[in-house]
């Protein structure tokens, strides 16, 4: 298991000169991928477009971008626009969201989200591998051609959690991308599910990448209480509930990677073992003592 750098906190600043910054200071420490989530009225495959030049030592990936409030066709050219600006370093990661956020905040209905979810893999995948497509399913319909600014295609993967939606990543995707996720879950439930899926379709074993807030502190039971109340929003959404359960965590701050530096390594190590291909640590400190304690630790693990 690799360990890279999640700088989804640093986007919540909306500072794109910052966040080009950090991801440079991610490639400079030797982190060989840097992951953005899609929030707020920031785009995560524009900064990595216009960072290219800039940055031109680690690969990029979204974690993840929602699918309900974008067109695969629309995806699929922003993609593989990004894809050819970076010299072939985007990782594509798309998710379903959630239905708070679905209906409260875009007014459309969360139905039928697996279903969903396959018409949207269908055409995104045609357009991104092909340039072509002409499907007419359940949710979503695209008749499509046009030439691709690269042959290249991203690595796509889908944010799944329930077992429904980690076979269809398993079967079609290169893999998953996990939040909330501690690693008995991924150990007893996540990993087995998509691999089966992945096998059983004839392809290789699926990427497993995990993201977890981590600090390094010699108080993991007040960053806990700090994490908790920071991310509560988690714990009360179904899907991330869900899987704080299976882990047997009372709340977020229960599965955040806290603690002393051998303590960190010792966790970070628990999730390899459970199965995970990939951990990408979202800095969870402001504390510059802090942030510079962890970034260590990050480092001196993929040593």
């Amino acid at each position: 298991m690799k360990v890279n750098i999640n700088g989804s906190g640093v986007l919540l600043a909306a500072d794109l000169e910052a966040q080009i910054a950090h991801m440079a200071e991610a490639a400079a420490d030797g982190f060989e991928r840097y992951w953005l989530a899609q929030v707020g009225l920031t785009d995560a495959l524009t900064i990595f477009a216009a960072a290219a030049g800039r940055v031109p030592d680690i690969e990029m990936g979204t974690a993840v971008i929602p699918t309900f409030n974008r067109h695969p066709s629309a995806l699929a050219a922003q993609a593989l626009t990004a894809q050819a600006l970076t010299g072939g370093r985007i990782n594509l990661g798309i998710g379903l969201s959630h239905k708070p956020t679905v209906e409260e905040n875009w007014g459309m209905r969360f139905e039928r989200p697996i279903r969903h979810l396959i018409d949207y893999l269908e055409i995104l995948q045609a357009l991104l591998t092909e340039g072509r497509v002409d499907y007419h399913g359940e949710i979503f319909t695209c008749v499509s051609e046009a030439a691709r600014p690269t042959d290249s295609p991203p690595s796509l993967l889908v944010a799944a959690l329930g077992p429904q939606a980690l076979k269809v990543a398993g079967r079609r995707t290169d893999g998953t991308i996990l939040w909330m996720v501690g690693p008995n879950t991924i150990r007893e439930h996540v990993a087995p599910t998509i691999r089966e899926a992945a096998a059983g379709a004839g392809r290789p074993d699926p990427r497993i990448v995990c993201s977890l807030p981590v600090l390094v502190t010699d108080d993991a039971a007040a960053a806990r209480e700090f994490a908790d109340v920071m991310l509560e929003n988690y714990g009360t959404l179904p899907s991330y509930r869900a899987m704080l359960d299976r882990e047997g965590a009372q709340g977020p701050g229960d599965v955040c990677v806290f603690g002393t530096e051998e303590e960190v390594l010792d966790h970070l190590g628990r999730i390899a073992e459970a199965g995970a291909t990939e951990f990408t640590a979202v800095e969870f400190g402001i504390d510059p003592e802090a942030v510079s304690r962890t970034r260590e630790v990050l480092k001196a693990y993929n040593a």
